[in-house]
């Protein structure tokens, strides 16, 4: 299985990678984990990353342009997430915003070819990676980390370790906490493909962080909202609680049933439930 980590912190996965089921499962050929330098994929003199949100709030973003880039590299058609799954292929952005991360979520991907993990950083990353790139969003847990590095090693020891051959005891990933047996009866070659999405676990309870986009406004056909581009505050406000709770919606609807709603939060749950 082929791992490939995209960071600007490349070497922060010095210690991850060189201990535990990790080392060996690198070192005995079953799994293999390259590190890439999302500022290798800039094409300005300051190897430039990040940009302001439109709408303004607080912070930086990940740019478009060098998360596709760096994808593209490694995964073809990876503009078309249907494709990369059904190639095989996982393409995973490490979210506060995203699905929580689970032990099915593991074995499933534990069947892919590749899987791409994407570090996000500053304030988060172009909203246009999670809807146009990523296969899933993914969150460890009910909390706000600096970035997805450690969760990206979180991901990786979960699957390396479901790898068969990983462990001494293949027993051992069968007969333990949040096991399902029959998941992991057969893992092998000729069920790398055609993986199915990654489906939420119940947790606890809040809001998902809005979408947020920086520059360019337009991107491969896909625009920024003109609500972020025209300056009036209230309606970047509106927009902005109404995309939360779409967000959590989709991929955190369990966070919703003990979470504090006013009129207004009724309200837009109701437009968007009459819109879907």
């Amino acid at each position: 299985m082929q791992f490939d980590i995209i960071t600007i912190f490349p070497d922060f996965f010095r210690g991850p990678l060189n201990y535990g089921i990790v080392r060996r499962a690198r070192e005995a050929g079953l799994i293999d984990v390259a590190v890439h330098d999302l500022r290798a994929f800039t094409h300005d003199r300051h190897n430039t990353v990040d940009d302001r949100p439109f709408g303004g709030g607080e912070g930086m973003l990940l740019k478009p342009e060098p998360v596709f880039e760096a994808v593209e590299s490694l995964v073809p058609h990876a503009a078309a997430p249907e494709e990369s799954r059904r190639g095989g292929h996982v393409i995973v952005l490490l979210s506060a915003s995203g699905r929580l991360f689970h032990q099915e979520m593991a074995r499933t991907w534990a069947r892919a070819r590749r899987i791409v993990l994407i570090c996000g950083r500053y304030e988060g990353v172009d909203e246009r990676v999670a809807e146009h790139l990523a296969t899933d969003e993914i969150s460890i847990g009910d909390f706000v980390l600096s970035g997805g590095e450690l969760a990206a090693a979180l991901v990786l020891d979960a699957v390396t370790r479901l790898q068969p051959g990983a462990l001494g005891n293949e027993a051992s990933a069968i007969r333990e906490s949040f096991s399902e047996p029959e998941l992991a009866a057969n893992s092998g070659e000729n069920d790398r493909a055609v993986l199915p999405a990654a489906t939420p676990r119940p947790a606890a309870s809040g809001f998902l962080d809005c979408p947020h986009y920086t520059r360019p406004p337009e991107f491969r056909g896909w625009q920024v909202p003109d609500v972020l581009l025209g300056g009036n505050h209230e309606e970047i406000r509106v927009w902005r609680r109404k995309m939360a709770l779409r967000k959590t919606l989709r991929n955190r609807p369990d966070l919703l049933s003990g979470a504090p709603l006013n009129l207004e939060d009724r309200r837009l749950l109701q437009e968007l439930r009459s819109e879907a």
